[in-house]
Protein backbone atom coordinates (compact mmCIF):
# COMPACT_ATOMS: atom_id res chain seq x y z
CA UNK A 1 0.00 0.00 0.00
CA UNK A 2 1.50 3.28 -1.34
CA UNK A 3 0.31 7.10 -0.16
CA UNK A 4 -2.27 7.23 -3.30
CA UNK A 5 -3.49 4.22 -2.09
CA UNK A 6 -4.46 5.60 1.02
CA UNK A 7 -5.52 8.94 0.20
CA UNK A 8 -8.13 6.76 -2.19
CA UNK A 9 -9.26 4.74 0.49
CA UNK A 10 -9.70 7.95 3.03
CA UNK A 11 -11.47 9.43 0.58
CA UNK A 12 -13.94 6.68 -0.73
CA UNK A 13 -15.89 7.87 2.29
CA UNK A 14 -15.86 11.36 1.14
CA UNK A 15 -14.51 12.68 -2.02
CA UNK A 16 -14.10 16.08 -1.22
CA UNK A 17 -12.35 15.61 1.87
CA UNK A 18 -8.91 16.86 0.48
CA UNK A 19 -10.92 20.05 -1.42
CA UNK A 20 -12.09 20.87 2.17
CA UNK A 21 -8.91 20.24 3.90
CA UNK A 22 -6.42 21.51 1.45
CA UNK A 23 -4.96 24.87 3.50
CA UNK A 24 -6.06 25.12 6.73
CA UNK A 25 -3.37 26.55 7.87
CA UNK A 26 -4.70 29.81 8.62
CA UNK A 27 -7.51 28.16 10.11
CA UNK A 28 -6.20 26.89 12.72
CA UNK A 29 -3.26 28.79 13.48
CA UNK A 30 -5.27 30.37 16.85
CA UNK A 31 -4.66 26.64 18.81
CA UNK A 32 -3.15 27.30 21.98
CA UNK A 33 -2.57 24.90 24.86
CA UNK A 34 -5.91 22.98 25.32
CA UNK A 35 -5.61 23.63 29.19
CA UNK A 36 -4.65 27.23 29.04
CA UNK A 37 -7.15 28.12 26.81
CA UNK A 38 -9.62 26.60 29.99
CA UNK A 39 -8.30 29.80 32.13
CA UNK A 40 -8.70 32.80 29.20
CA UNK A 41 -11.19 34.78 28.93
CA UNK A 42 -14.88 34.38 26.97
CA UNK A 43 -13.49 36.89 24.09
CA UNK A 44 -10.20 34.55 23.95
CA UNK A 45 -13.17 31.11 23.91
CA UNK A 46 -14.89 32.81 21.29
CA UNK A 47 -11.78 33.04 19.30
CA UNK A 48 -11.10 29.60 19.31
CA UNK A 49 -14.83 28.49 18.24
CA UNK A 50 -15.13 30.81 15.59
CA UNK A 51 -11.28 29.31 14.20
CA UNK A 52 -12.66 25.47 14.09
CA UNK A 53 -16.37 26.22 12.72
CA UNK A 54 -15.49 25.37 9.54
CA UNK A 55 -15.77 21.78 8.23
CA UNK A 56 -13.13 19.68 7.64
CA UNK A 57 -12.81 15.54 7.10
CA UNK A 58 -15.40 13.24 8.96
CA UNK A 59 -14.93 11.82 12.25
CA UNK A 60 -14.13 8.25 10.70
CA UNK A 61 -11.71 9.84 7.65
CA UNK A 62 -9.80 11.39 10.73
CA UNK A 63 -9.46 8.63 13.04
CA UNK A 64 -8.33 5.97 9.91
CA UNK A 65 -6.07 8.73 8.96
CA UNK A 66 -4.77 8.59 12.65
CA UNK A 67 -4.70 5.15 12.80
CA UNK A 68 -2.19 4.87 9.42
CA UNK A 69 0.04 7.00 12.00
CA UNK A 70 0.10 4.45 14.73
CA UNK A 71 0.25 1.52 12.55
CA UNK A 72 3.52 3.00 11.54
CA UNK A 73 4.72 3.84 15.29
CA UNK A 74 3.81 0.89 16.40
CA UNK A 75 5.82 -1.44 14.07
CA UNK A 76 8.39 0.90 14.31
CA UNK A 77 9.42 0.13 17.88
CA UNK A 78 8.25 -3.62 17.49
CA UNK A 79 10.53 -3.99 14.88
CA UNK A 80 13.53 -2.53 17.40
CA UNK A 81 12.30 -4.69 20.05
CA UNK A 82 12.38 -7.56 18.21
CA UNK A 83 15.86 -6.76 16.42
CA UNK A 84 17.29 -5.79 19.84
CA UNK A 85 16.15 -9.46 20.87
CA UNK A 86 18.51 -10.79 17.63
CA UNK A 87 20.90 -8.63 17.93
CA UNK A 88 21.25 -5.81 20.46
CA UNK A 89 21.80 -2.22 19.55
CA UNK A 90 19.73 -0.70 22.39
CA UNK A 91 22.57 -0.11 24.78
CA UNK A 92 21.45 -0.02 28.40
CA UNK A 93 18.40 -1.52 30.19
CA UNK A 94 16.83 1.53 31.07
CA UNK A 95 16.81 2.41 27.19
CA UNK A 96 14.94 -0.79 26.06
CA UNK A 97 12.01 -0.04 28.61
CA UNK A 98 11.31 3.06 27.47
CA UNK A 99 11.01 2.00 23.91
CA UNK A 100 9.07 -1.32 25.21
CA UNK A 101 6.60 1.51 26.98
CA UNK A 102 6.31 3.48 23.93
CA UNK A 103 5.35 0.57 22.01
CA UNK A 104 3.13 -0.49 24.20
CA UNK A 105 1.34 3.01 24.75
CA UNK A 106 1.01 2.66 20.88
CA UNK A 107 -0.18 -0.41 20.71
CA UNK A 108 -3.25 0.36 22.90
CA UNK A 109 -3.58 3.51 20.45
CA UNK A 110 -4.03 1.12 17.93
CA UNK A 111 -6.70 -0.88 19.51
CA UNK A 112 -8.44 2.25 20.66
CA UNK A 113 -8.94 3.57 17.35
CA UNK A 114 -9.79 0.65 15.33
CA UNK A 115 -12.41 0.19 18.53
CA UNK A 116 -13.82 3.59 18.00
CA UNK A 117 -13.89 3.75 14.18
CA UNK A 118 -16.33 0.22 14.64
CA UNK A 119 -17.96 1.70 17.02
CA UNK A 120 -18.70 5.11 14.93
CA UNK A 121 -19.86 2.37 12.08
CA UNK A 122 -16.68 2.72 10.08
CA UNK A 123 -14.21 0.10 8.36
CA UNK A 124 -10.68 0.52 10.16
CA UNK A 125 -8.24 1.39 7.14
CA UNK A 126 -6.02 -1.78 6.52
CA UNK A 127 -2.53 -2.45 7.69
CA UNK A 128 0.31 -1.00 5.41
CA UNK A 129 3.83 -2.54 5.24
CA UNK A 130 6.31 -1.16 6.15
CA UNK A 131 9.35 0.03 4.80
CA UNK A 132 11.67 2.20 7.63
CA UNK A 133 14.52 2.93 5.26
CA UNK A 134 12.34 5.42 4.15
CA UNK A 135 12.43 4.39 0.39
CA UNK A 136 8.72 2.26 -0.35
CA UNK A 137 9.93 -0.88 -0.60
CA UNK A 138 13.44 -1.02 -1.98
CA UNK A 139 14.81 -1.04 1.96
CA UNK A 140 17.79 0.63 1.05
CA UNK A 141 16.54 4.17 2.00
CA UNK A 142 18.05 6.96 4.26
CA UNK A 143 17.36 5.23 7.69
CA UNK A 144 18.28 1.49 6.44
CA UNK A 145 20.19 1.31 8.95
CA UNK A 146 18.38 2.58 12.25
CA UNK A 147 17.83 -0.84 13.57
CA UNK A 148 21.64 -1.00 13.85
CA UNK A 149 22.66 2.56 14.56
CA UNK A 150 20.90 3.34 17.83
CA UNK A 151 21.36 7.38 17.54
CA UNK A 152 20.17 7.33 13.69
CA UNK A 153 16.82 5.11 15.77
CA UNK A 154 16.27 8.04 18.02
CA UNK A 155 16.52 10.38 15.31
CA UNK A 156 13.53 8.72 13.37
CA UNK A 157 11.77 8.23 16.33
CA UNK A 158 11.45 11.73 17.40
CA UNK A 159 10.42 12.73 13.75
CA UNK A 160 7.70 9.95 13.94
CA UNK A 161 6.55 11.61 16.98
CA UNK A 162 7.12 15.03 16.12
CA UNK A 163 5.14 14.66 13.02
CA UNK A 164 2.23 12.51 14.85
CA UNK A 165 1.80 15.48 17.56
CA UNK A 166 1.65 17.65 14.67
CA UNK A 167 -1.12 15.68 12.86
CA UNK A 168 -3.20 14.83 15.98
CA UNK A 169 -3.03 19.19 16.41
CA UNK A 170 -4.09 19.68 12.32
CA UNK A 171 -7.65 17.17 12.44
CA UNK A 172 -8.47 18.35 16.62
CA UNK A 173 -10.98 21.04 14.52
CA UNK A 174 -12.58 17.89 12.47
CA UNK A 175 -13.35 16.16 15.84
CA UNK A 176 -15.22 19.15 17.26
CA UNK A 177 -18.72 17.64 16.73
CA UNK A 178 -17.85 14.49 18.71
CA UNK A 179 -16.69 15.29 22.25
CA UNK A 180 -15.57 12.63 23.53
CA UNK A 181 -13.51 11.17 20.51
CA UNK A 182 -11.78 14.84 20.34
CA UNK A 183 -10.70 14.05 24.41
CA UNK A 184 -9.40 10.82 23.72
CA UNK A 185 -7.31 12.09 20.59
CA UNK A 186 -6.18 15.10 22.50
CA UNK A 187 -5.07 12.74 25.46
CA UNK A 188 -3.32 10.95 22.30
CA UNK A 189 -1.97 13.82 21.45
CA UNK A 190 -0.61 14.56 24.73
CA UNK A 191 0.89 11.25 24.72
CA UNK A 192 2.67 11.60 21.45
CA UNK A 193 4.34 14.97 22.89
CA UNK A 194 5.52 12.89 26.29
CA UNK A 195 7.25 10.30 23.73
CA UNK A 196 8.83 13.13 21.73
CA UNK A 197 10.51 14.95 24.68
CA UNK A 198 11.29 11.62 26.26
CA UNK A 199 13.16 10.20 23.04
CA UNK A 200 15.20 13.68 23.25
CA UNK A 201 16.10 13.16 26.63
CA UNK A 202 17.72 9.82 25.39
CA UNK A 203 19.32 11.50 22.62
CA UNK A 204 20.97 14.04 25.26
CA UNK A 205 22.58 10.90 26.78
CA UNK A 206 24.23 9.63 23.56
CA UNK A 207 26.35 13.44 23.39
CA UNK A 208 28.68 15.05 26.11
CA UNK A 209 27.30 18.39 25.63
CA UNK A 210 23.58 18.24 24.95
CA UNK A 211 22.86 21.86 24.87
CA UNK A 212 25.55 22.57 22.10
CA UNK A 213 24.24 19.59 19.88
CA UNK A 214 20.69 21.11 20.06
CA UNK A 215 19.14 17.97 21.79
CA UNK A 216 18.96 19.09 25.14
CA UNK A 217 15.34 21.13 24.93
CA UNK A 218 12.33 18.21 25.04
CA UNK A 219 10.81 20.97 22.65
CA UNK A 220 10.86 22.45 18.88
CA UNK A 221 12.89 25.83 18.19
CA UNK A 222 12.27 27.13 15.39
CA UNK A 223 11.79 24.96 12.56
CA UNK A 224 14.86 23.11 13.34
CA UNK A 225 15.27 19.18 14.03
CA UNK A 226 18.54 18.94 14.95
CA UNK A 227 18.54 15.61 13.44
CA UNK A 228 22.30 15.61 10.95
CA UNK A 229 19.54 14.72 7.74
CA UNK A 230 17.58 16.88 5.80
CA UNK A 231 15.07 13.78 4.94
CA UNK A 232 12.96 14.72 8.15
CA UNK A 233 13.01 18.03 7.20
CA UNK A 234 9.50 18.52 6.16
CA UNK A 235 8.64 17.31 9.50
CA UNK A 236 9.71 20.32 10.88
CA UNK A 237 8.69 23.06 8.22
CA UNK A 238 6.48 25.55 10.03
CA UNK A 239 7.16 25.14 13.02
CA UNK A 240 8.79 28.44 13.17
CA UNK A 241 5.55 30.76 13.49
CA UNK A 242 5.98 33.97 16.25
CA UNK A 243 2.17 34.89 15.57
CA UNK A 244 -0.23 33.05 17.54
CA UNK A 245 -3.93 34.55 16.96
CA UNK A 246 -2.74 37.09 15.60
CA UNK A 247 -0.79 38.08 18.48
CA UNK A 248 3.03 38.42 17.73
CA UNK A 249 4.36 36.70 20.51
CA UNK A 250 8.21 38.01 20.10
CA UNK A 251 6.17 41.38 21.71
CA UNK A 252 6.36 39.19 24.76
CA UNK A 253 9.29 36.42 24.26
CA UNK A 254 12.13 36.05 22.43
CA UNK A 255 11.89 34.68 19.04
CA UNK A 256 13.14 30.99 19.93
CA UNK A 257 10.42 30.93 22.95
CA UNK A 258 7.93 32.19 20.78
CA UNK A 259 8.17 29.39 18.46
CA UNK A 260 8.74 26.85 21.12
CA UNK A 261 5.62 27.47 22.53
CA UNK A 262 3.30 26.38 20.04
CA UNK A 263 3.08 23.06 17.69
CA UNK A 264 2.41 24.14 14.20
CA UNK A 265 -0.51 21.73 13.38
CA UNK A 266 -0.27 19.47 9.59
CA UNK A 267 -2.68 18.56 7.54
CA UNK A 268 -3.52 15.42 6.48
CA UNK A 269 -2.03 15.79 3.27
CA UNK A 270 1.28 17.02 4.42
CA UNK A 271 1.66 14.26 6.75
CA UNK A 272 0.84 11.43 4.68
CA UNK A 273 3.52 13.14 2.27
CA UNK A 274 5.68 13.16 5.05
CA UNK A 275 5.33 9.07 6.06
CA UNK A 276 5.39 7.63 2.17
CA UNK A 277 8.21 6.90 1.62
CA UNK A 278 7.70 4.55 4.82
CA UNK A 279 4.93 2.84 3.65
CA UNK A 280 5.05 -0.22 0.71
Amino acid sequence: MNFGNILNQIAEQDPEVFERTSDRRNIIKNWGKRAALTALPFAVGSLFNKAYGKSTATVIEILNFALTLEYLERDFYKKAIDTNQMAQFIPTASALGAIQTIYQHEAAHVSFLIAAIQGAGGTPISQPTFDFSGANGANNGPFATAFSNYNLFLAVAQTFEDTGVRAYKGQAAGLKADNGVLTAALNIHSVEARHASHIRWMRSNLVADPLAAGVAKPWITGNNSNIASSDVQASYNGENVTVQATVPITGFVSTNAATEAFDEPLTMAEVLAIVDGFIV
